[in-house]
């Protein structure tokens, strides 16, 4: 019986690393797919730190984000004044977690999941998750957001 339970769980953790390792699928050379990784985690590292000047330097200077419930906004100065979080709240957590990335030339697609947690200036902490879509541009070998779109599920 011992025997058999050590199968059944050592085919659960195969199952589990293989539907894991299913879910994402990242298409193109490994160092753009890296680059790209790293710039996303840069990303989500600025917006906890409240560096929206990092958080700008991200994007290309034509980029154009599309917030949910709102207007494009676009160019860097009205990007850097968006990701401006009211006075008083604070980001606790963000990750980015893509789903698939594609490397097409000197452009790149990412979509995938995000997640979240803010303090607010009463001090209750929400948090909150969403979907989005990026467009990467390669300029002078350095990946950069070009188009960012982004909508809460929850």
């Amino acid at each position: 019986m011992r025997q058999y339970s050590l199968v059944i769980i050592s085919l659960f953790i195969l199952a589990a690393s293989i539907s894991s390792s299913q879910a994402q699928s990242f298409q193109g050379p490994r160092a753009d797919i890296d680059q790209i990784l790293e710039k996303a985690n840069a990303f989500s590292q600025a917006f906890i730190r409240g560096d929206h000047d990092a958080m700008t330097a991200l994007y290309t200077v034509d980029a154009k984000i599309f917030p949910g419930k709102a207007d494009i906004i676009e160019g860097h100065e009205a990007i850097r004044e968006r990701w401006k979080l009211p006075k008083g709240q604070k980001i606790l957590f963000h990750k980015i977690t893509p789903r698939e990335i594609n490397i097409l030339d000197d452009h790149a697609y990412d979509y995938g999941y995000y997640v979240g947690q803010t303090q607010l200036e009463d001090g209750k902490q929400v948090s909150w998750k969403g979907k989005y879509v990026i467009v990467w541009k390669k300029i002078e070998g350095e990946w950069k957001m070009y188009l960012d779109i982004w909508n809460r599920v929850e």
